[in-house]
């Protein structure tokens, strides 16, 4: 417990890199390059799976915690060495900086919609990728733990999509992507429930599902990013907080409701939570929070305009 209590408080390195890329990013490229990151770090979140999996296998479990370990030292080295510093001048404290987080979401219409619908984004995708070892190792599959690791490759093929969403959203698409995109998380989780015939059915749902939960999430961090411009870095840590809270949900309910009702419990929670994100999305083009982003919008790129789609 106190290993993963030191490991949850240090692991920010997701939201200090987006900021980061934000903040040093030209606003007509921001939603591409927070795409690219986002795809590293889903790359690698889904990539150890197979990787964890084999070695588990192989030569134990406490072998992907000491490979974790001389990893993580050779990425710090690497940042430390190839990173420029960000100089930008610190606006305030850090103690007025964590109060500035609060008001953020009890003032700011777009961030609490966003952040909520993270929140709900994310509990979906805990569900799936926290339980579905689950029915897997059981009949009529029995499948071990490097088998289970390969399905980590399905969810590798959606969230290679979050780049093109990042390109998408510098476009002025991000609203639309969101509603199609959760819509469309929400019916995956009728092929992610049927794991009793075909497994092929149970790895399109991933594809599907990874590709359009990063599709929203890198939309979520481009808006929020080119509203708040000066503030980034704080931005995305508060909205960050979501995501966690989210991943968190979708873990504990997924083991609890397969532990109660079985597999489909499980896909009836991840549709839930989807749902839920939707109908957040939808109030938010009938209370009119489009209106108030589109004036601290950046204007369309003309590229995106007179060109092709698949240029953008």
């Amino acid at each position: 417990m106190t290993g993963l209590a030191v490991a949850g408080l240090f692991a920010v390195v997701v939201q200090v890199t987006v900021a980061y890329v934000a903040a040093v990013s030209a606003p007509s490229e921001r939603g591409r390059n927070i795409g690219a990151v986002t795809s590293g770090v889903v790359i690698g979140i889904l990539g150890v799976r197979v990787l964890a999996g084999a070695l588990g296998d192989t030569v134990g479990w406490r072998a992907v915690y000491a490979l974790l370990a001389v990893l993580c030292v050779a990425l710090a080295l690497t940042v430390r060495a190839t990173l420029d510093p960000d100089y930008r001048t610190p606006g305030a404290r850090y103690g007025e900086v964590l109060a500035s987080m609060g008001q953020l979401a009890r003032t700011d219409r777009l961030f609490l919609s966003r952040g909520l619908i993270a929140f709900f984004l994310f509990a979906s995708f805990g569900t799936l990728w926290s339980g579905l070892a689950l029915p897997l190792g059981t009949e009529p599959w029995n499948f071990g733990t490097t088998q289970i690791g390969l399905f980590g490759l399905a969810g590798l093929a959606g969230a290679l999509g979050a780049a093109r969403a990042g390109r998408w959203a510098d476009c002025g698409h991000a609203q639309a992507i969101t509603g199609s995109a959760l819509a469309l998380l929400t019916a995956s989780w009728l092929l992610i429930a049927r794991t009793e015939a075909t497994v092929w059915l149970l790895v399109i749902g991933i594809v599907l599902l990874d590709f359009v939960v990063q599709a929203v999430h890198v939309s979520s961090q481009h808006l929020l990013t080119a509203a708040h411009p000066p503030r980034a870095s704080s931005v995305i840590g508060a909205y960050m907080a979501f995501y966690s809270l989210g991943s968190a949900l979708g873990a504990i309910t997924t083991t609890w409701a397969y532990s109660t009702w079985g597999w489909s419990a499980c896909c009836w929670s991840g549709a839930a939570y989807s749902l839920s994100a939707l109908v957040v999305w939808g109030l938010t083009q009938v209370t009119g929070i489009t209106r108030y982003r589109a004036a601290s919008s950046p204007r369309p790129q003309p590229k995106c305009r007179d060109t092709a789609p698949l240029q953008c």
